[in-house]
């Protein structure tokens, strides 16, 4: 089952990367169902066409509602995929094997849709539900790695209520960061409700731009450094996971404070995808080596893109680890891997019998 939409802002991201991973999949060895999720949470049967679900033009796809639902098998034993439609008898959509979930954000990429696929014992692609929710809000993230000995820009979190409860004791914390600082939501993706601050008079603007996102902020010191990704790959059989050449994304458009939305998916000529990334071998081996301890730190599976910034004096700090990356073949996790010498399709496949090898519950 290829699983995207969903109820984040990055609804349209995901549907995206389905467009991508339809086209490519080996369809001799895997047979593609497609389930799409709509942003109000209704699991549908979706197109098999990729171009339904494209980006083309600035124009973002969108799972539609049905009159029809699909519903996961409701016991361990079971694998048939059922459609219920109101005043009919349900029908079977197909056996199902192994879930790829596309979903980034919330009620996708956090937990909460691992959780429902553990309740049935349905393998499926990707990190699983501590992983997910870990890697998912920034603030636990950082504590994980804290605590595995890997650096952390400095921050502050602002819980829900608490700007308007204690404002001057976080204004103060905030202000020993020192300027810029970056402002976001915890729990969201695709730089979505993200604000540079380089004044603190526009502090409260951001607070609310994150907070449409998520009543959970961080408030985060600026890194003088560059953005570097590298894209980690699980192990087979108890190895160590794997990890791609570098990538860097340099942003062109003056105009632009940084990465931003528009940046990452309307604005191609804005942005560089440099890949790999013109490092130094012993920074490569140190990035590669902070990417892989990330992932084992928060007992990742599968997949996870970790973002990191090199500072000028060469010191590899960890921004963000996203469990459930951007996937169209034009993305920087695939690109990545392509330049490692593992191609997008072949990516899929790897990913896949990754999910099929390991078992179901604890592990």
């Amino acid at each position: 089952m290829v699983l995207f939409g969903g109820r984040s802002g990055e609804h349209a991201i995901s549907c995206a990367t389905a467009a991508g991973v339809l086209r490519a999949i080996d369809r001799e060895r895997w047979d593609p169902v497609p389930v799409g999720i709509t942003r109000q949470g209704q699991w549908v049967v979706a197109a098999d066409d990729p171009a339904a679900w494209e980006i083309i033009d600035g124009r973002l796809p969108e799972v539609e509602a049905s009159h029809a639902d699909v519903v996961l098998p409701m016991a361990t034993h079971a694998r048939e995929v059922q459609v219920l439609t109101p005043g009919e008898v349900p029908s079977a959509l197909g056996a199902v094997d192994v879930v790829m979930p596309l979903i980034h954000g919330p009620f996708g990429e956090d937990g909460t849709l691992q959780g429902m696929l553990e309740m049935s014992d349905v393998r499926y692609v990707g990190a699983g539900v501590l992983a997910s929710a870990v890697g998912m809000d920034k603030h636990y993230m950082k504590v994980v790695c804290e605590s595995e000995g890997l650096a952390v820009a400095p921050y502050v979190v602002v819980r829900p209520g608490a700007w308007e409860r204690e404002r001057d004791a976080l204004l103060a914390r905030i202000t020993e960061l020192g300027l810029p600082l970056f402002v976001k939501p915890a729990r969201a993706g695709s730089s979505l409700g993200i604000s540079k601050v380089d004044d603190l008079a526009d502090l409260d603007a951001a607070i609310v731009a994150a907070r449409e996102h998520d009543p959970k902020v961080l408030v985060e010191q600026g890194v003088a450094g560059r953005e570097i990704e590298c894209a980690v790959l699980g192990g087979h059989g108890g190895d160590r996971p794997r990890a791609s050449l570098p990538g860097e994304i340099v942003v062109r458009d003056t105009n632009r404070a940084f990465y931003d939305f528009d940046a990452k998916y309307l604005g191609e000529g804005d942005v560089e995808l440099s890949c790999p990334a013109e490092l130094p071998a012993h920074v490569v081996a140190a990035v590669q080596d902070v990417a892989v301890r990330t992932f084992e730190a928060l007992s990742s599976e599968g997949l996870s893109r970790v973002d990191v910034f090199v500072t000028p004096d060469e010191h590899v700090i960890v921004n963000e680890i996203n469990t459930m990356p951007g996937f169209t073949p034009f993305s920087m996790y695939p690109r990545m891997w392509q330049e490692s010498g593992l191609g997008y399709a072949e990516l899929i496949d790897e990913l896949l019998t990754l999910a099929l090898e390991r078992p179901t519950g604890l592990r």
